[in-house]
């Protein structure tokens, strides 16, 4: 049975989501229907564009995405301490830029005075759009919304553009995070639409890829791992989860790339490769067997439920929220360590 949404996202737990939405009956809506000939590649765009633009207004920001052609799949991190820290006038100048406001918002921007009465609405007004800037239902309806309004616009139409609101796995452990994240990049490659993660349009690993390689010809090889020299539109690469280290991913994005570059070798059945004695240091540093690596990489969505990490961790979290099974517990046991 489904889970709602208050028992999916648990800001207790973890930060980490991965979301999936699809088009009405998976049809070509963002890509090219070679049954009819259409194209519709630019939405796509527009599914890129709107994204990453609302990772920089909301707390949320984006850890990896990829725009399918019926699809899209993002990995969200929901940053709550920089919610609480913004200030009235960032919490109502943000919403603005994507809501008209309320009279009161916009009276306080202009720096007019205001009553104690329209004080206490205003801090009222205030503390639930800080909320919804940290939702990431509000997130996913913004963005689905604004794409299915402007498809519907263009075909002259009206009704559903995506089939439901959107699917969400809570990522609990770096374990899960990590496997989400290459799962997540490796689509393109995965349906066969690209021959390699930098090759894969609308994806969070091309921009990744592309960055570094202006960083490596720029900087030299070694200063690709610098947060400070990563996409601001994506959360960053920061390091060693073992040491001290900024707020970013908790591994190097050397080994990500190899990572991901490793496993897209492995799961392509037209370019059968061998597991080299020397496998990126990342799964050792997790405590992954490579075969199940590939396993969890290969079938994210089919293995897992709505909370993925170690199997401790689930049990957790299901006793925290009052369910006396553990959904998806047995795919945690055999694919997670711990």
């Amino acid at each position: 049975m489904p889970k709602p949404r208050y028992a999916q996202i648990v800001l207790e737990q973890t930060p980490y989501y991965h979301c999936t939405t699809r088009c009405v009956r998976q049809a070509f809506l963002c890509g090219h229907d070679e049954s009819t000939g259409r194209v519709y590649d630019h939405r796509r765009d527009w599914i890129e564009e709107r994204l990453l633009t609302l990772g920089k207004i909301f707390a949320i920001h984006i850890c990896a995405y990829a725009v399918m052609s019926n699809h899209y799949h993002v990995v969200l991190h929901v940053d709550q301490p920089m919610a609480d820290a913004w200030n009235d006038a960032e919490v109502i100048t943000r919403w603005h830029s994507l809501f008209r406001g309320h009279e009161l918002t916009h009276k306080y921007l202009k720096g007019l005075a205001l009553s104690a009465a329209e004080r206490r609405l205003l801090d009222e007004i205030v503390a639930e759009w800080r909320k919804r800037l940290m939702d990431i239902s509000w997130f996913m309806r913004i963005l689905n919304e604004s794409i299915a309004r402007k498809a519907n616009a263009e075909d002259g139409c009206k009704g559903r553009f995506w089939e439901a609101r959107f699917h969400c796995q809570a990522l609990l452990d770096e374990q899960a995070l990590a496997a989400c994240m290459a799962y997540v990049d490796l689509n393109p490659v995965r349906a066969c639409i690209a021959e390699t993660p930098e090759d894969s349009d609308y994806t969070s690993i091309q921009t990744r890829v592309r960055q570094a390689l202006k960083i490596r010809d720029a900087l030299g090889w070694n200063e690709i791992d610098d947060p400070e020299h990563q996409p601001d539109s994506l959360v960053p690469f920061a390091g060693n989860p073992t040491q001290d280290m900024p707020n970013g991913l908790p591994f190097h994005l050397s080994d990500y790339l190899s990572l991901v570059d490793w496993t897209g070798r492995q799961i392509r059945e037209d370019k059968p490769g061998h597991i080299r004695a020397d496998y990126p240091h990342i799964l050792t540093r997790l405590g992954i067997k490579p075969e199940k690596w590939l396993i969890m990489t290969s079938q994210f969505e089919s293995r897992f439920k709505c909370w993925i990490g170690i199997s401790e961790t689930v049990r957790r979290i299901c006793r925290k929220l009052g369910y006396t099974r553990s959904p998806g517990i047995g795919a945690c046991v055999a694919l997670m360590p711990g």
